[in-house]
């Protein structure tokens, strides 16, 4: 069984994201010792953004030898994508949606035709179906249905879409209101720590 562990907040050690993905591994190791994972923080060592030269490979165009180390590392984390039975990914909300280099990972390692989708006679089909796929979110304010920055919350309704695009039902544990005072990211980080805690094993 493998694990592919993602983080992309900025904050380091300051992160919420980071520290319950972190406790969600911690729970599935625990509950699967012989459980292999991989770990890849993309603010550390990111993906160079989708390009036109890269849609141009892809599509069979030679490769300039300037992008081949980039694209040696894209081949490697859709790789890393293909391989794991769970993905846990540390998502804060940056500006009402996803950080830009989660968005460079997604489009360069989740959603590749002909790996992790295609489309057929009935439109697209999802082809990762078989992934669980677990994602720790932070938001610095409160976007549910019911309040006035609703139609501002583009990052699970994105990741949501993303995932299930893929074939992919994503799991979410959140934390919200962090930045409304220090009383409620406490009570935000202690609710989403305990969700991780209690998740199921398998």
């Amino acid at each position: 069984m493998k694990l592919l562990h993602i983080d992309s907040s900025v904050l380091g050690p300051h992160s919420v994201s980071r520290q319950v993905s972190a406790a969600i591994v911690d729970r599935l190791r625990q509950a699967t010792p012989s459980l292999e994972v991989t770990y890849r923080d993309v603010t550390q060592a990111p993906l160079a953004h989708l390009s036109g030269s890269h849609l141009a490979v892809a599509q069979g165009a030679p490769a300039p030898a300037e992008l081949g180390p980039d694209l040696a590392a894209g081949k490697d984390a859709l790789d890393e994508f293909l391989a794991a039975d769970i993905v846990v990914i540390g998502a804060p909300m940056y500006n009402f949606t996803i950080p830009s280099q989660l968005k460079a990972w997604i489009d360069r390692a989740v959603v590749v035709a002909g790996k992790t989708f295609s489309y057929g006679a009935n439109g697209p089909q999802g082809l990762a179906g078989g992934k669980r796929v677990i994602l720790a979110i932070s938001r610095g304010g409160y976007y549910g249905a019911d309040t006035p920055y609703a139609a501002l919350e583009h990052l699970e309704t994105y990741l949501r879409g993303v995932f299930g695009f893929i074939g992919v039902n994503p799991e979410f544990i959140s934390a919200d209101g962090i930045q409304v005072g220090p009383e409620h990211r406490e009570k935000a980080l202690a609710g989403a720590l305990q969700a991780a805690t209690s998740l199921r094993a398998a």
